[in-house]
């Protein structure tokens, strides 16, 4: 299936109104939609009604939806040019509103083009490397649709339960990722799903099984490539009064940089 199809995006009579229904498979253990989800859904809703693909798009985390519940996700096209489209999307249930997307969207061919952020030395390939472990209470959530292995990091049950326990690593996080479920070329749709990795990084970071609560993210598309799987070099710059912030680089298996995703999050901690 294609990324539309997994997230279950859904169009209607309106070209500017999509509908996405929430289900467990698009939400995460704690019972709301996985911002991941949210942000691609508004960038599938934003592709479909303009007619071109990502650059980027940002988005900001206002509310929780939760399975049951549709998000309508409202498109206004606020420039359209030659080359690009300037939109936005609002996605909300009934009167609250659950995310507010930015984008820009459009392809300007022009010769010159690089890759100055490289892929990591020595990283094994991602069939060597186990599966990462589900949690009984991730079953049937967004978890158990993304096949995890990871590279550099330390399994949940490494990490510490308290502050005087933890061993704060360097910052950097890295695993392979993909859609199982998605057998079409890797998207922009796709790349957001993947990308809302930093709050797992946070928790890597300080060494303790935590993570948080995303207040936005935003997607930066290099420059999509078949692959099977997604290398994701987290990186975290720092956690401070409460909120952490850094960024993945998203690479294809041949090297290639896909994207880029940042974030803020609420900083989280799990009790024991």
């Amino acid at each position: 299936m294609d990324s539309r199809t997994f997230l279950g995006l859904e169009p209607t009579h309106n070209r500017f109104r999509w509908k996405l229904p929430v289900t467990r498979k698009i939400a995460v253990s704690g019972g709301f939609l996985f911002g991941g989800c949210g942000l691609a859904a508004a960038i599938s809703a934003l592709e479909g009604t303009s007619g071109r693909q990502c650059v980027w798009a940002t988005s900001q985390y206002l509310s929780y939806a939760t399975p049951d519940e549709v998000v309508d996700i409202d498109v206004t096209i606020a420039v359209e040019g030659h080359a690009i489209t300037q939109a936005r999307a609002v996605c909300h249930v009934a009167d609250r509103e659950i995310l507010t997307v930015n984008a820009a969207l459009g392809d300007r061919s022009i010769p010159e083009s690089g890759q100055w952020e490289k892929f990591p030395d020595g990283i094994p390939t991602p069939m060597s490397l186990p599966p990462r472990p589900i949690a009984q209470d991730s079953i049937g959530t967004i978890t158990e649709k993304l096949d995890q292995r990871m590279v550099k990091g330390a399994e949940w049950e490494e990490l510490a339960t308290e502050t005087a326990d933890a061993v704060q690593g360097d910052g950097q996080t890295m695993m392979w990722a993909r859609i199982p479920d998605v057998i079409a070329d890797v998207d922009a749709t796709t790349l957001a799903i993947l990308g809302d990795f930093v709050p797992m990084g946070v928790g890597h970071a300080l060494g303790r099984r935590g993570g948080g609560n995303s207040l936005d993210n935003t997607l930066r598309v290099c420059r999509t490539v078949p692959t099977d799987w997604v290398l994701m070099d987290i990186r975290i710059h720092a956690v401070e009064r409460g909120f952490g912030h850094g960024l993945v680089h998203m690479f294809a298996e041949n090297g290639t940089l896909l994207a880029t995703a940042s974030q803020s999050v609420i900083a989280r901690f799990w009790k024991p």
